[in-house]
């Protein structure tokens, strides 16, 4: 019955054959393509792409980007070379994927999110489908002759599925290691002094976690918010701490270098009009924060402020 089934598909696939057009290049594309890693190798330099397009686009919310754009054009030619490497150079997969990969994941961090995730997650499908692709040698030209299709689909297929989650792993235990590193934060104050101001415009915005602080009375569970660098404009501090209030204010505050900001609560106006609170236990800021991001009516809880440099301009002190 098998046997039928195949006799009786045989003259169908030959007029179909036949009716398309170009019988010959489209049976050396056919045979070129079985040799080579040709759908992993096409993904990737879709993914490279369109990270290079989106810098590129008319859009105005682009523009100010910045280094963010150069990175984005830099991976995205870097991905459209390695995929046709992939297409190329078949014997150099392995290598060739990896960096793939790596570059892919790297995209999401240096530039538009990952050409708003398109781009990485074209990178990384890409990348693994080249990874995990394998020729079967051509059994009459020995063990180094020419590479010809894997037609029961052999190959490292568990490895090819498990590199990325390995990658993955391996980065956020790198960022963990990496922040173990920088050591407990100081004491902070027993109840975190209220600090408002009418614009907070960051530089290199993210969200790095939540943990505690130590106080006097034990563990401080708050937000952590890392950045290069920070300006607040009509800054204003008030210690809630005892029954009579004092604080700072200044005209403008600037903060540089390694700013790390501890928060029990955080609220304010995404460019002046989206407005939002997160908290330790509430809703959560996203990892990664555009550049060109900032916040009017800000209102928050800081158990404590780590910078490099900070500058004021029109100190005062303030007191009820």
């Amino acid at each position: 019955m098998l046997l039928g089934l195949r006799r009786a598909a045989g003259p169908g696939s030959g007029w179909l054959e036949r009716r398309l057009p170009l019988p010959g290049p489209r049976r050396r594309l056919r045979d070129w393509r079985r040799t080579r890693p040709f759908w992993g190798g096409l993904l990737v330099i879709l993914g490279g792409t369109e990270l290079l397009l989106v810098p590129l686009s008319p859009l105005t919310v682009l523009v100010s980007l910045g280094l963010g754009g150069i990175a984005a054009i830099g991976i995205g030619l870097a991905l459209i070379a390695a995929g046709l490497f992939l297409w190329l150079l078949p014997q150099a997969r392995a290598y060739v994927s990896v960096h793939a990969l790596l570059l892919s994941v790297l995209s999401f961090v240096a530039t538009n999110l990952g050409g708003f995730l398109l781009g990485m997650l074209l990178g990384i499908a890409g990348s693994a489908l080249a990874f995990g692709w394998t020729p079967l040698p051509d059994p009459g030209a020995g063990e180094e002759g020419p590479y010809i299709p894997s037609l029961d689909g052999s190959g490292p297929r568990t490895l090819a599925a498990a590199l990325p989650v390995v990658l993955l792993a391996s980065l956020v235990a790198g960022t963990g290691e990496a922040r173990a590193a920088r050591g407990a934060p100081p004491m902070a104050a027993r109840t975190p002094p209220t600090v408002t101001t009418s614009l907070f415009a960051p530089q290199g915005f993210a969200f790095a976690g939540v943990t505690h602080v130590p106080t006097v009375d034990g563990p401080l569970k708050v937000l952590v918010l890392r950045m290069r660098a920070a300006t607040l404009t009509d800054y204003e501090l008030r210690s809630r701490d005892g029954r009579e209030e004092y604080g700072l204010a200044a005209e403008r505050l600037d903060l540089s270098g390694d700013v790390t900001l501890y928060l029990t609560r955080f609220s304010g106006c995404i460019e002046g009009l989206l407005c939002v609170t997160f908290s330790p236990a509430g809703l959560p800021a996203p990892p990664v924060i555009p550049p060109f991001v900032f916040m009017t009516r800000v209102s928050a809880e800081q158990a404590l402020v780590t910078s490099d440099v900070i500058r004021t301009r029109s100190l005062r002190l303030v007191a009820s």
